[in-house]
């Protein structure tokens, strides 16, 4: 299957490679010198991330900690700029560690350029990585 080059459609695809526990696929729709941003990072979090390589790092524990089931009520909205767009969604599953549920909504500012995810602020609940089985440091990964 071809990569979307649609920011939207690079989006979904994005989140089904999440949902299928695909994390090295997700690394792979990003820009080499893309930044993923986390304007609400409580302290001892990293609020900016500088390239593939340390998103890649980041997220690579991901499935060890989260596993998502869902990402019901996904509302992306178009922007000004064709190569940004704005997402509302939920994500739903359950915490690995502790085997209770995940529920978090997100929203996002997204932008594409030739196909490739540049830029991705992330605004989350910074009081959730206090819940027990959210901390993503000393993954297996």
């Amino acid at each position: 299957m071809s990569v979307p080059t649609s920011p939207s459609d690079l989006y979904r695809h994005s989140l089904r490679l999440l949902l299928d526990k695909n994390i090295a696929g997700w690394i792979d729709l990003w820009a080499e010198d893309g930044v993923m941003e986390f304007p609400f990072a409580p302290e001892g979090r990293p609020g900016r991330l500088e390239g593939r390589e340390a998103i890649a790092a980041y997220m690579r524990p991901y499935p060890d900690h989260i596993d998502l089931h869902d990402f019901p009520d996904l509302r992306i909205h178009q922007t000004t700029d064709p190569e940004t767009i704005v997402v509302e969604m939920r994500g739903v599953g359950r915490l690995v560690e502790t085997d209770k549920p995940y529920e978090m909504t997100y929203i996002a500012v997204v932008a594409v350029r030739d196909g490739r995810i540049t830029s991705y602020r992330d605004y989350w609940n910074p009081l959730a990585v206090l819940e027990p089985g959210t901390d993503f440091t000393g993954s297996s990964r």
